[in-house]
Order: C-alpha cells, then structure tokens, then sequence
C-alpha cells in the first residue's frame, strides 16, 4: 500500500457542555442542562485514537476552537473587554453565550469535504470547510477549520484549499458527514458518494417536514465542481425524508462506507435500489459492496439511539478484512447488539467490531464517525505536513497530560459565563499549538 487513510479525531474542547442546541439530534437536546464532563471527554476521545492506533492504523488529531468565540459576540453588539463582553452578553442573552461556547467542533466529520489527490483533476488533495448554515453555533466554526486546515496541510503543490460555500439555505454544507468514497484501494481512483437532505432550489422535491434537511444537493454539487471532481465517478444521493424526520441528521448516522462496502440501514436513501445500481454501475466491476440492515432486524429508533451506522468503518492492516469501530451502546441496544453478532460470524467484509465509551460525546449527538475526519495521505505526504499533528505514542502522552493538566472535572451551563473559564481555555489552547507545531491560529494569538 502506498496511501493510508488517516482518521484526524477532533480533541474535545476545555468549554465541552451539553446545550442542547442542536435541533434534530435526539441525543443532543435530551441531554440539555446536564452536567458535562469535559476532561473525561477529552480523555475518551484521545483513548479511541490510541484504541485504533493500537490497531495498526494511521490517526491524527485536530485542535478545538477557542470557546466561548468572544469574536462572534463582538460581532453581534457586544463591546468592551473580553470579560465584559462575556458578562454583557450572559446578562442580556445567556443562550447566545452558550451557542458561542459550543464545543461542537470536536465532530471534525463536519469539519470538510475532503477529495483525495487519486480523484482530483489536479492530483492534489482537495479541501473544502463546511458551513454549516444549519445551526447558529456551528456556522462560525469555518473560518478557524480553514486556518487549521492549511496549517496542517500547508505545501500547495500537495493540497489545495477552498473556502466555504457561501452562506446560504441554499448551500447548506454539513461536509464529510454527508460524504464517503468507494475504491479498490486508498490510493486507487475512488467514487466520490454525495447525500444530500433536499434540493434547496427545487420546493417540489421531496423534503423532510419535522426536522432540517441540513445538507442541499446544490452545496454537494459545488463541492465537487471545486475538487475537480469527475461527474462519471461521482453518485448523488438523496436521504429519506422520513429518517431525518427521526432523528438521522446526517447521513453518517444511517450509513457508513469503506473501501468498496456500503453498511446503511434499509431506510437510508430516498428509492434506495436505484441508489444501490447508480454504485453499482459507477464502480468498477465487483467493487461496490452493500451490506443492508432491515428494519425487521434493527428499528430505526434504535439505530438512532445506539449510533450503529456512527460508527468507523475501517480496513484492518495485512489484509484482514474490515471492522466496525462503534460506541458501547451498540452493546448495550439488544437488536443491534443481536444483529452484530450474526454480521461478524456471517461471511461478509466485517468480520470485527470493537467497542468503545464515547459516553460523553455521545450524550451530546456525536459517535465515533463524528469525532474524524478522513484524509488518504501517501508517506511523502504525510511528510509534507505543516504542524505535528500525526499521533505517537509519545505524543499521545503529552496531549493526555495536557488535558489533566488543564479541563475541568465538570462544567453547569452557568460556568460559561465566568470570565476565568475563558482564561483557562486560551491557555489551553495557546499551550496546544505549541505541542503541535500549529503558530498562531487563534484569533486571541494575534
């Protein structure tokens, strides 16, 4: 093999609380005004890249985004000092405040679209931040995402970099948790998949009528003209309304691809057959794979509650075969844990699964396919990059000593008002980017 998917997790930030503001995510708003835990987040996430580390796969780490974003408040009327733009705004609007304390951007599987350098017409990998129209208190996130992206990714003659759509309904842009690639090999030209939520420009088509429909075919057609895309290697999809209606906000969270298989819950796409054939016909011959999940054997709901379909789709090292990297409630959810038991003994590309306590990242709407970002990297480009962002064991050890050293045990959402919170995470965060090797790419750095 002579590239590697690399999953780039995101690190749970010091500000992780559960706000419940993520209308359409059934986890997210039933935990609303809980106590968080943001060290133990922190540590659970870094002890699922040592997990697939241990694996023998290739993992990097992203860095959170300052929280609260005193830049946004400021934005919106707010002046002053820092701490009193922090106190002014708890004072006049206490959501706005926790909306600008979101720690969403831990789930980097919104992050972008990435096209590897194998599908693009350039030869370059291609990036593209998401933004996230959707949601309030993740449409501010882009601008920093780009900013760690090219830090990272930064020799041009290797990657390139766009913004993000513009910002509009329209062009809806939730990135790679709406996007997944089929090829024989990471470094094998692929079969870039697009889902989409609704045809935002067409008031015929159908939609979902309970919840958004976050990501527009019109946003995941830009992205593709953007990357170079071939259209005979590229399939759009459309969600079925009815799956976001219940909960699937994304498409990662009823579908999951890897290699050459599709694992998707039978009520996935909108006329799913003809999804299956467009793969199908797309891919070259005998590579495409769809390994369906009826309703019968898994209801919905609880593919929902347990994340089945978020979890990590991974091809193990030395060829053998590929396993399901899922949370703990897929044990804990009688169906699906029947239904796992008698995919692995059953002659099919899955032949593990291995689970993991994502408790709180979990609680707050994200499993593990929502805490990474997928980039295929050859060996000369991974030693291209820009920052130390492609984790050892050593460095592994530092950012775990990190976290002790600077999270809290708990966080209320009253916390968020206290101007020492704010403190503490731009020393966390200031003491990050040196670890990493990432300067100055926060907007309190400059």
């Amino acid at each position: 093999m002579t590239a590697w998917e690399v999953n780039f997790d995101g690190l749970v930030g010091p500000t992780h609380n559960f706000s419940g503001l993520s209308h359409g995510n059934v986890a997210s708003t039933a935990s609303a005004d809980s106590l968080s835990h943001p060290k133990a987040a922190a540590l659970q996430g870094l002890a699922k890249m040592r997990r697939l580390m241990g694996m023998g796969l290739k993992q990097g780490v992203l860095p959170p985004h300052e929280r609260p974003h005193i830049g946004t408040l400021r934005r919106l009327g707010f002046a002053g000092s820092d701490a009193q733009v922090l106190e002014r705004a708890w004072a006049t609007d206490p959501l706005l405040v926790r909306r600008c304390a979101s720690a969403a951007a831990m789930w980097t599987a919104n992050a972008a679209t990435v096209s590897p350098a194998a599908d693009t017409a350039d030869g370059r990998t291609h990036f593209t931040p998401a933004n996230l129209t959707t949601m309030f208190h993740r449409s501010m996130e882009h601008g920093q995402t780009g900013r760690v992206l090219k830090a990272i990714f930064a020799d041009e003659a290797r990657f390139a970099h766009h913004p993000a759509l513009p910002p509009s309904p329209a062009f809806g842009d939730e990135g790679a948790a709406n996007h997944t690639r089929f090829a024989s090999a990471y470094d094998a030209p692929g079969v870039a998949f697009f889902v989409y939520g609704a045809e935002a420009m067409n008031p015929d088509a159908p939609r979902p009528t309970r919840y958004p429909a976050r990501q527009t075919r019109e946003a995941s057609a830009a992205v593709a003209r953007q990357h170079g895309l071939l259209p005979d290697r590229t399939v759009f999809a459309q969600q079925n309304p009815d799956a976001i209606d219940a909960g699937v906000f994304h498409n990662d969270v009823i579908a999951v691809g890897n290699g050459g298989v599709l694992f998707a819950h039978e009520q996935a796409f909108l006329e799913q057959e003809a999804v299956y054939e467009a793969l199908r016909a797309t891919c070259a011959p005998g590579d495409f794979t769809a390994i369906e999940v009826p309703e019968a054997d898994v209801p919905l709901a609880d593919a929902v509650a347990s994340y089945l379909f978020n979890t990590q789709l991974v091809s193990l090292p030395d060829g053998n075969g590929m396993a399901l990297i899922a949370p703990t409630e897929c044990d804990t959810t009688p169906s699906v844990r029947n239904y796992l038991q008698g995919l692995v003994a059953g002659d099919n590309p899955i032949s593990a699964v291995h689970t993991i306590d994502l408790t709180q990242s979990m609680r707050n709407g994200g499993g593990p396919a929502c805490l990474r970002l997928r980039v295929v990297l050859s060996e000369a480009d991974m030693g291209a990059l820009g920052a130390r962002c492609l984790l050892d064991d050593a460095l592994l050890e530092r950012l775990e000593a990190w976290v002790n050293l600077h999270y809290r045990e708990d966080l209320r959402a009253s916390d968020l008002a206290d101007p020492g919170l704010l403190v503490e995470s731009r020393e966390a965060l200031d003491a990050l980017t040196q670890i990493l090797g990432l300067g100055p790419i926060y907007d309190f750095q400059h």
